[in-house]
C-alpha cells in the first residue's frame, strides 16, 4: 500500500505543533471547518477531552490467516455540523449503516463510501502502530492511541489511516494481498462525543474479507462490534497528559 496521505485530507497536526498553535491563539482550536462552532460548548470554546482509540477483529475471513498485521499511522475525525447532518439524511446514512451489513455485521465499504472532504482533522501518531488481527479475535482489543486531547464536540465518524497490511495465509504460508478499498482510509460511521475532561474510548472493529475465490482481501468495518464508551479522567491523568505535551515543546 502507498504511504501517501489520501487525497482530500487536511494538514496533519502533530501534538507539539497543535500545542504551539493553542498557545499562539489563546486556546482557540481550529478544526478546518467553520461549521463546527455550533457543535462546541459555547461556554468553553477552548475545552478539550481525551480520545483513546482501540482496534479489534471479529467475523469475516480472518480464519484464513496465520497473521494479518495492519500498520496504522493516524486517525481522521469529522466534526458534526448541520450541513453534514443534512447530507447524511439525503444519502440515507445512519450511524450503523445497517442496510449495508451482512449476517456477520460486516459493512460493504467501497472507496466512494469513504468521506475524504476537507472537513476532517488528521491526528498523526508519534510512531506507526501495528496490530495483528489474528491476535485480536474473541473480544481481544489493542489500544493504538491513548488520551489524545481533542476539542469538545460531536463527531460523525472516525477513520483509520492504514498505511500497510502484511497478511500470511494459514494453509499455504503464502503472502496474501490485503488492502483497504481504493487505498482510502477505513471509516467507522458511528457518531460519538468528546466530553470535557472525560475519556472517550472508540473501538473500531474491522476484518479482512476475501474477494471471490482469489487470495485477495479487503479490510472492511464491522459496524455491529464497533463501540464507544465514556469514563472520567482523574486529575493526575489529565495533568500527566499536559506535562507530556509541555515536555514535547521544550
Amino acid at each position: 500500500m502507498s504511504n501517501d496521505t489520501p487525497a482530500g485530507s487536511t494538514t496533519r497536526q502533530p501534538t507539539t505543533n497543535r500545542r504551539r498553535y493553542l498557545q499562539a491563539t489563546g486556546g482557540i482550536v481550529a478544526l478546518g471547518t467553520a461549521g463546527l462552532a455550533g457543535c462546541l460548548d459555547d461556554d468553553s470554546p477552548g475545552a478539550t477531552g481525551f480520545l483513546s482509540t482501540a482496534v479489534t477483529d471479529q467475523p469475516g475471513d480472518i480464519a484464513d490467516f496465520d497473521s494479518c498485521v495492519v500498520t496504522i499511522d493516524g486517525i481522521w475525525l469529522s466534526p458534526r455540523t448541520d450541513d453534514a447532518d443534512d447530507e447524511d439524511d439525503e444519502n440515507g446514512e445512519s450511524d450503523e449503516n445497517a442496510d449495508d451489513e451482512d449476517d456477520d455485521g460486516v459493512q460493504a465499504q467501497e472507496e466512494e463510501d469513504v468521506d475524504q472532504d476537507d472537513g476532517r482533522t488528521y491526528y498523526g501518531f508519534d510512531e506507526p502502530q501495528e496490530a495483528d488481527l489474528v491476535e485480536l479475535q474473541d473480544g481481544e482489543t489493542q489500544l493504538i492511541d491513548e488520551d489524545r486531547e481533542v476539542p469538545v464536540g460531536e463527531y460523525r465518524f472516525l477513520q483509520l489511516d492504514v498505511s500497510d497490511v502484511s497478511g500470511i495465509l494459514a494453509d499455504s504460508g503464502d503472502e496474501a494481498d490485503v488492502d483497504t478499498p481504493g487505498n482510502a482510509p477505513l471509516q467507522f460511521n458511528l457518531r460519538f462525543e468528546i466530553r470535557e475532561s472525560q475519556r472517550t474510548t472508540f473501538t473500531g472493529d474491522f476484518t479482512p474479507v476475501r474477494r471471490g475465490q482469489t487470495d485477495r482481501y479487503l479490510l472492511q468495518p464491522v459496524a455491529r462490534n464497533t463501540a464507544v464508551s465514556y469514563d472520567d479522567v482523574d486529575d493526575d491523568n489529565a495533568d500527566g497528559a499536559d506535562d507530556e505535551d509541555a515536555a514535547d515543546d521544550e
